[in-house]
């Protein structure tokens, strides 16, 4: 891997983190950001994992030391796909891309408008589009409002309805994108709006994220480039 790429992995994993860190505050689970991995004593919310690996090489042992794996579920995001965690008890629950796009507009327009979502009506409009009836939306509390560095992006149609978004983290040197999703026509309609709000509301930052399957193919499409894999590891 380049020197840029290991920069921009790096920087991916920090900002994952850290809307982990966030997602997990509002459900009253606080984690905690060393030098090696963000960690969460307690069982985090559904879909998050109980670590994020932010440094090559991390060491298993003192990874696993920090969650509590006697509940069933704890996951560990291993960042850079260089853990061994069977001895541990996980075994690999699915791989992926740490992606990246340069700051530019999308090549495709959107028939679509959007704004960011600033209240907890329109969040939970949200949340339930984005979760089409399988009963999680009650992830997302309206605590994530308050913080600073989350943008909810919320695509609209012409009736106003929400039908596509994603969120948006933004840290230092990236904004990240997570939960890319749209009720019809899935991330490939999605893309267009989202990626054309994060050009006007941070121009000229570069995009990053994390796909796998048909969902890394259409990113790539959109103008992404894999710059790295991960591993989500899932204990029991």
């Amino acid at each position: 891997m380049t020197a840029s790429k290991m920069f921009l992995v790096r920087a991916a994993a920090r900002s994952n983190a850290e809307w982990c860190a966030v997602v997990s505050r509002s459900h009253g689970v606080v984690g905690e950001f060393g030098h090696q991995a963000w960690t969460a004593p307690v069982r985090t919310p559904p879909y998050y994992p109980d670590a994020v690996t932010l440094a090559p090489d991390s060491d298993p042992a003192a990874l696993t030391a920090r969650i509590d794996t006697a509940a069933p579920g704890a996951t560990v995001k291993d960042s850079f796909a260089d853990l061994d965690l069977t001895e541990a008890g996980f075994h690999v629950l699915f791989e992926a891309q740490w992606i990246h796009r340069p700051a530019s507009a999308p090549a495709t327009a959107s028939d679509l408008t959007w704004d960011v979502v600033d209240d907890p009506e329109t969040l939970r409009a949200w949340a339930l589009a984005w979760d089409g009836g399988d009963g999680d939306a009650d992830l997302f509390r309206p605590e994530l409002l308050d913080d600073p560095a989350t943008f909810v992006l919320a695509g609209r149609s012409v009736d106003g309805r929400v039908v596509a978004g994603a969120v948006a983290s933004r840290s230092d040197h990236v904004v990240a994108l997570s939960n890319v999703f749209a009720r019809d026509g899935g991330p490939d309609t999605a893309w267009p709006v989202v990626l054309d709000a994060v050009h006007r509301l941070f121009p000229g930052v570069p995009v990053v994220g994390y796909e796998h399957g048909e969902d890394l193919a259409t990113a790539l499409s959109h103008g992404f480039e894999a710059i790295g894999p991960l591993r989500v590891w899932l204990h029991g």
